[in-house]
This record gives C-alpha cells, structure tokens and sequence, in this order.
C-alpha cells in the first residue's frame, strides 16, 4: 500500500502524508451489514468524562465484520475491498455460494474474485480461516481466537501479524506482534496472511485539523497544569513535572500494571518487549 506526499499547496498539506488507497476497488458500503454508531464524547452513563480528549469527529457507520468466520467448507468469493472508518486495516465484502454476504479483515494480498474458505476443508493460502492445528509451523496469521468460538481478537490492526512458532500438545505456540509468545489452543481459528494497510504508520495528518476530524480534541500537557489537576503539574517557572505519571498517579515509563493473578498469565511463555531507557 503506497503513501502521497503532498506537494505544500497550503500550511495543511505541507508536512502531510495521505494514503493512496491503491488496494481499494468500491467506496459504496453493503447497506445491509451497517449498523448506527452513537457517539458518547468520552462519557459514562451519568454524562461524566471518563475518557479525557473525545468528541467530535466526523458521523460514522458502522460495517459489521465477521471475526468469528464459522461458516465453513462454504466458499466465498471476494467482491470488493473496501475502506472502513472505524479501524485501520481495510476489509473486504465476500459472497458465499449460498449468497449471504459478509465483511472480513482484507488481509494483504486478497484480490477481487479470489475464492476463500474457513474450517477443515481450506488450505494455508491467503484469506483461508484454519484451525492453528491444522497450519503448517512457521506460517503468519492474523484475526486470532484466544477461545474457541469466541471470534479473533489478536492481531486485527493494520499490518500486524503473529508467527505460528510450534505445536506443544494440545496448545499452539504463537509470536505476537508486540513480542509475547504465548500458547493458544489448536482448536482456534486464525486467518492466513498479515492484515492490510501496513503502511498506515506511516501516514502524518499534517494539521491538528483532521485529528479533530478523526474525534480527538486536543490535549493538555501534564505539566502545564496546576497541581490541582495533576501530579505533574504546578512548580515555578518551567519545572519538569518529575517523574512521569498518570493523572490517578501510576508511574509510566515501565511500570507493570497486569494484574499477578490474572489466569492466562501461565499461557505466556515470554513477556513482551519493553523499550531500552
């Protein structure tokens, strides 16, 4: 997927790089897979802000993916991929044979009439939905169960991808994107292939415009504030906010927040990687 630069007609596009949507073939959503998307502003149910910096943004619908791809041995053949508002990989409108249409992930590499299966009967090519029992070692997979017909939920971002590392009983050993290797069961479903869009990190808005766009209103320095407000805050002159923290005052910077007793903390092997300081 390939970025733009955009030549500095104006203060906006000077520093902007946009997405050329090369890999799109429709801007026209199936209207029977949308469904409304209310907007709360970062609000709880008695109207207080719980998350700080929301509200705005551009209306959105919302496109109703399959995550959990339980129709198998169905072929479906591919119609469209499609551009979704509301995450940052593309995904793609499928026809079964028995014509019901539904939205999956796009992964890298899927094109228009492609044909694609879920379950038993599929094989480890782009798109296909597997069993990890069934997946040859070595083979990246994305939209990945944690529980057995619970629907994917490891590695659906644009680019992202797992490493399917070995097969240890009845668990399969995978390499995330963050780094963990963990255990999974065999009788999970992954789809074959790494997600769409992967150069979406690559993209700069280029004004605080269409981040207000996107449904961010801007954010205030901790250390600008007064100690009222936050740890960080108040001192005289300039003063450095010491060390960093949140607003309820737990350290950043490294500090571990999983909870000890958490029950799929035997399920991973190696922690994730944290940034040399």
């Amino acid at each position: 997927m390939p970025v733009k630069k955009y030549n500095p007609i104006t203060p906006g596009t000077r520093h902007r790089i946009g997405n050329a949507f090369t890999e799109l073939t429709s801007s026209t959503p199936e209207k029977s897979l949308l469904a409304p998307i209310k907007k709360s502003g970062g609000r709880n149910n008695n109207g207080r802000i719980t998350a700080r910096y929301r509200g705005g943004g551009h209306k959105r619908r919302y496109r109703i993916v399959d995550f959990k791809r339980e129709k198998h041995d169905v072929p479906a053949t591919v119609l469209s991929i499609q551009y979704d508002p509301n995450r940052s990989a593309y995904i793609a409108l499928v026809k079964y044979d028995d014509g019901e249409k539904r939205y999956i992930i796009a992964p890298e590499g899927l094109k228009v009439d492609d044909v694609i299966r879920s379950g038993k009967s599929a094989t480890p090519e782009v798109g296909n939905a597997m069993f990890l029992a069934d997946i040859p070692l070595g083979t990246l997979v994305h939209n990945i169960e944690m529980r057995p017909n619970k629907g994917g939920v490891i590695a659906r971002s644009a680019g992202t991808y797992a490493q399917l590392a070995a097969k240890d009983g009845k668990y399969a050993i995978l390499k995330l994107p963050s780094g963990e290797t963990r255990m999974i069961l065999l009788t999970c479903l992954a789809t074959i292939g790494t997600v769409s869009n992967s150069d979406h990190n690559l993209q700069v808005l280029g004004k605080a415009g269409r981040k207000r766009w996107l449904g961010r209103r801007p954010r205030t320095r901790p250390v600008a504030m007064n100690p009222v407000d936050h740890p960080m805050g108040g001192g005289e002159g300039r003063a450095s906010g010491g060390h960093p923290r949140s607003r309820t005052g737990v350290f950043a910077k490294g500090q571990k927040t999983r909870n000890r007793n958490k029950q799929s903390s035997r399920l991973i092997i190696t922690r994730r990687k944290t940034k040399k300081r």
